[in-house]
């Protein structure tokens, strides 16, 4: 079994969750709770909760989707660890599936928002997306903008890229791709939504850098800047979707892969065309 999911329950009890979102027009808040393990202070995430249904989302296993797929493409990114766990919220045990991650900052480094330092240190007229290029960043923005196409990322606000500051050392650095979870399938609550999902439409998103297109951001990335990816196999999809059987339905699975191996395949032609 994969390491990557805790499939034997845990007592996560102690745990004492707090609402870090209500986004508009999505049903539901997003909880969070840290612990100290062995030294190390562990974040967890719970999926979409409604205090009169429970967790009503899946976003917590996007995360681990995502991180999956970004090891295969070769992309830096925060890991996420998958954890059937028994949880209280407003009082009442919980039965779910969380995710946990470790802090990703390293010593003396302090993080801001990526919007809350542009407002503070770009030039005048300078778009967040050229306050990045001068900044050094245009590698890790542009695989950024492919990873949110292929997951079709719908919320990558300003707060959803971190700077890392060590002003001891003097170094300045973005952190590792993180918050993927708004993605995917993640609207779908029925199999019927599932079913009339289409996985290619262009929806709407959020993108600090970029515009509402997440096709669109594509075509920010200059032919001679498109991100040098390891390639995805049909063979990556067991990868991928390991161990997530007794997590979501099979309808969920089978729409996810068709949806990243779609978009895959529309990123390969548009490097292609962009390349000629």
């Amino acid at each position: 079994m994969p390491t990557d999911i805790i499939h034997e329950k845990q007592d996560l009890t102690d745990l004492s969750w707090s609402k870090i979102r209500s986004a508009s027009g999505m049903a539901g808040s997003f909880l969070k709770a840290t612990s100290s393990l062995g030294g190390k202070k562990i974040y967890y995430k719970l999926s979409s909760y409604d205090s009169m249904r429970g967790v009503i989302g899946h976003e917590c296993v996007n995360e681990l989707i995502a991180g999956r797929l970004l090891t295969i493409l070769g992309i830096e990114h925060l890991k996420y660890q998958l954890i059937h766990a028994d949880i209280i919220v407003n009082e009442q045990k919980i039965e779910t599936y969380l995710c946990a991650s470790e802090d990703f900052k390293q010593r003396f480094e302090d993080k801001v928002a990526l919007d809350v330092y542009y407002e503070l240190e770009h030039e005048p007229g300078e778009s967040p997306l050229a306050f990045c290029i001068r900044n050094g960043w245009a590698d890790y923005i542009y695989k950024m903008l492919v990873v949110d196409f292929l997951l079709l990322n719908r919320d990558r606000h300003g707060a959803n890229i971190e700077v890392l500051r060590n002003t001891r050392k003097k170094t300045i650095r973005l952190a590792p791709i993180f918050d993927n979870g708004l993605s995917l399938l993640f609207s779908c609550h029925d199999e019927n939504a599932v079913d009339a999902f289409d996985v290619m439409q262009n929806w709407a998103i959020q993108c600090f850098v970029g515009s509402r297109s997440a096709q669109e951001n594509l075509k920010l990335i200059p032919p001679d800047a498109l991100p040098s990816l390891n390639l995805l196999k049909e063979s990556d999809r067991e990868t991928i979707l390991s161990g997530l059987n007794s997590v979501l339905p099979q309808p969920w699975l089978d729409k996810i892969w068709d949806m990243i191996d779609r978009r895959w395949k529309f990123y390969e032609d548009f490097c292609n065309q962009s390349r000629t």
